[in-house]
C-alpha cells in the first residue's frame, strides 16, 4: 500500500511500470472482481497518487501514438505507390 492508501495487485503495478494501463485495468478486474469503471477508477487513483508513474505512462502513451501515426503514414504512402504501379501496368 502506498502513502495515500490506494493499492493495486502487484501484477497491476508491474503493468503500469511497463506503461500498460489497459493491462493493469484488466488485472485489477480479474483480481478484485470489480467492474470495468471501478477498475479504471482504481488504476486512475493509483496513478494520481504516484505522479512520477503517471508522468512516465503519459510519455509512453505519447511515444506509442507517435509510432502509430508513423506506421499509418508509411502504410498510406505504400498504398499510394502500389496503386500507381498497378495503374501503370493495367
Amino acid at each position: 500500500m502506498n502513502e495515500t492508501g490506494t493499492s493495486l495487485p502487484p501484477d497491476a503495478v508491474g503493468a503500469l511500470e511497463r506503461g500498460r494501463v489497459i493491462e493493469a485495468i484488466k488485472i485489477v478486474r480479474v483480481a478484485t472482481g470489480l467492474g470495468l469503471k471501478e477498475s479504471k477508477d482504481a488504476v486512475d487513483a493509483y496513478l494520481a497518487a504516484n505522479p512520477a508513474l503517471k508522468e512516465r505512462n503519459a510519455a509512453t502513451a505519447s511515444e506509442f501514438n507517435r509510432a502509430g501515426l508513423m506506421l499509418f503514414v508509411f502504410l498510406a504512402l505504400a498504398g499510394v505507390v502500389l496503386y500507381l504501379v498497378l495503374r501503370q501496368r493495367g
